[in-house]
């Protein structure tokens, strides 16, 4: 590529995740603007949640597909981003496109980049279970993000390793750590700043530990999911010494069954999503993280929280083995007693709060965009992480 003048580079979002973690590598191009022309592309993947984190960073896109629709499926909801997208890289022509994650409009993005011959630059990739449908269809997402990707941002060496394997060739890999980290820590310095940014949704707890719940993905809906709402009903049943505290996803296959087992319960306090500056601060004062999120298990060891993982299997392997987050699977007893030992035993508790994070110190934006500097221009290539 030539140097002259800053390069445009398309960031293309289309959930409440990808706005977390790309929000930390767009003000960090930013901050270049002598190298880099930002656009920024949402597909409307997640609405209101989508929305709301843009406000959180004050981020403006230039361009909105809005492609959801009630009752589409996965087929439509690749299709309305690969056409849209199609119509708008060729309109822009920039000098790359950025992703994050296992999305489908990561997927999508990808795709179309490719078609229109531009490089892909894949933040958080690498990230694998080993099978296809677990999660889905993130499992696969990620997979053939990473064949059409040029340029491969890996959260940790694990990751690498798996790049590594899949014939991805070492000079296109840099490991980062996790930019969800980034963002974390901007928003706890904000938060501490003034704590006035957010309304804090919980208000007096009465003494009570704070179990916060997050649960939505797409493999669990039907029983296990149904399993995961009988499991807090009676975690909450059996400990009047405890408040949980769920902000449920507005998807209807989460909303139906959470409703139906979980509305009336005295101590479950269901939210609304949250904003992540809200979200952040309820973190802050939960006692335990239980979650089917990936992006918690990045989160929580940050904060010094023990995350159980309401999966069978996991594609941050990195939380497991530092024993900072631990899988329950969906059986309810399994779900109870892993609570259960936490809430009772401090020594066990202790030990998964007491870890280092696997997952960066939240320079990741930086060592991203230094990286592109490198490749975009002809500046030498920055460390990787960690040195």
């Amino acid at each position: 590529m030539d140097t002259q003048g800053p390069k445009k580079v398309m960031v293309v979002i289309g959930t409440r995740p990808e706005a977390i973690k790309l929000a930390p590598v767009m003000l960090e191009l930013e901050k270049h603007r002598e190298h880099f022309e930002t656009r920024i592309c949402v597909t409307g993947q997640h609405r209101e949640m989508l929305d709301q984190m843009l406000r959180v960073f004050s981020l403006r896109p230039e361009y909105d597909l809005g492609v959801m629709k009630s009752g589409q499926d996965l087929a439509g909801v690749t299709a309305a981003c690969l056409t849209g997208l199609d119509r708008i890289l060729r309109r822009e022509r920039p000098a790359l496109v950025l992703v994050q994650g296992d999305t489908t409009t990561t997927f999508a993005a990808a795709l179309a980049a490719y078609y229109c011959h531009i490089p892909v630059g894949h933040i958080e990739a690498g990230l694998r279970t080993g099978k296809k449908n677990d999660p889905f269809p993130e499992e696969i997402n990620r997979r053939l993000a990473t064949h059409l990707s040029d340029f491969h941002f890996a959260p940790t060496e694990v990751a690498r390793k798996n790049l590594l394997l899949e014939g991805v060739s070492a000079e296109n890999i840099l490991v980062t750590g996790n930019t969800v980290i980034d963002a974390l820590l901007l928003t706890q310095a904000r938060l501490a700043e003034d704590p006035s940014v957010v309304v804090d949704p919980l208000g007096s707890t009465d003494g009570l530990r704070i179990i916060l719940v997050t649960a939505h993905r797409r493999e669990s809906f039907g029983l296990p999911f149904r399993r995961i709402c009988e499991a807090v009903r009676a975690l909450a049943e059996k400990r009047p010494d405890v408040l949980v505290v769920y902000p449920v996803h507005l998807n209807p296959n989460v909303q139906a069954p959470v409703r139906e087992i979980l509305g009336g319960v005295p101590n479950v306090r269901l939210l609304p999503p949250l904003d992540y500056a809200s979200f952040v601060a309820c973190m802050q004062r939960a006692y335990i993280l239980l979650t089917d999120s990936g992006g918690i298990q990045e989160e929580g060891p940050a904060l010094g929280k023990p995350v159980l993982v309401m999966r069978e299997v996991s594609e941050r392997p990195e939380a497991i083995a530092a024993g900072t987050a631990c899988l329950t699977g969906t059986n309810p007893a399994a779900i109870v007693a892993a609570v259960s030992s936490l809430l009772d035993d401090p020594a066990c508790y202790k030990r998964m709060t007491s870890r280092p994070n696997p997952y960066g110190d939240g320079h990741a934006a930086e060592r991203i965009v230094q990286f592109l500097i490198s490749r975009l221009t002809s500046l030498p290539s920055p460390a990787r992480w960690p040195h």
